[in-house]
């Protein structure tokens, strides 16, 4: 019997680039987004140093859209979502590839104009201070429930 388990990720980041968005075939827009997160710790000889995380994010339906609108590289941003591992057939070598990427659940677009955080966003739109584009309402459909196979995401 299984228990209950935890799959959540919580990340505040700088978008690496800016989003890439394409369709499925059936038109639903998915955003690729890729997440540094840095940290600082001191060595094994008390020297201070950095190490960045880079993170891969897929953004389905209206936040793929959202994404696509207002983030930009460079753009600090939190998302929360879910671990998920897909795999293909790698076709030039026929060797199986796996991919673990964040799918998001939820989108907090930070940082002010000029920083790739959204802008006046909230103002034209009349969204909640912080920009806050939750998956969960709603007004937006849910991401796809169910393991996401390579032909789901065009990339």
């Amino acid at each position: 019997m299984a228990g209950k388990s935890l799959n959540r990720v919580q990340l505040i980041g700088n978008l690496g680039k800016d989003p890439e968005i394409k369709y499925t075939p059936q038109g639903t827009p998915v955003a690729k987004i890729t997440i540094a997160t840095n940290e600082r710790f001191k060595d094994k000889g008390g020297e201070w140093q950095d190490r960045t995380e880079w993170h891969n994010v897929v953004l389905w339906q209206r936040m793929a859209e959202i994404a696509g609108e207002y983030l930009k590289k460079g753009g600090k941003v939190y998302i929360e979502g879910r671990l998920q591992t897909r795999s293909w057939d790698d076709k030039q070598t026929g060797q199986k590839k796996y991919m673990t990427e964040i799918v998001a659940s939820d989108i907090i677009l930070l940082g002010g104009r000029g920083e790739g955080g959204g802008g006046d966003f909230a103002s034209s739109r009349g969204a909640a201070a912080g920009n806050n584009f939750d998956q969960r309402t709603p007004e937006h459909e849910p991401a796809p429930a169910g393991p996401i196979t390579d032909e789901d995401i065009p990339f």
